[in-house]
């Protein structure tokens, strides 16, 4: 089965399989990540710019800034959920209370536009 991927509402939401299932209001605990000088950076995600599926994993680079310096940009990809049944497409969303570190790799399969 093939899982659906889309950006939503100009990028304030992850589509997975046609629901609504991350935001982007939530503060990120990032370690070990290029976005700014500060560790751990305390992202503020105020945007999604780009999703994509390594499977299971469903990643997104999110634009913020960072609330202890004011630093704004875009992060790597970062995991916000995983496919636990391909068949039927179960999704689970990742804590963001959790703490995330940025991958750089590009991801291999990515949503038909």
């Amino acid at each position: 089965m093939t899982t659906d991927v889309h950006q939503l509402d100009d990028g304030a939401w992850v589509s997975v399989n046609d629901s609504r299932e991350v935001n982007v209001s939530n503060l990120w605990l990032l370690a070990r990540s290029d976005f700014c000088g500060c560790e751990p950076t305390d992202f503020l995600a105020e945007g999604f710019v780009e999703v994509g599926v390594d499977y299971p994993n469903v990643e997104a680079r999110m634009a913020g800034r960072c609330i202890a310096c004011g630093t704004e940009g875009v992060t790597d990809w970062l995991q916000v959920g995983r496919v636990i049944d391909p068949e039927t497409g179960e999704f689970y969303g990742i804590d963001p209370d959790s703490v995330h570190v940025p991958d750089k790799r590009r991801r291999l399969a990515r949503p038909q536009e």
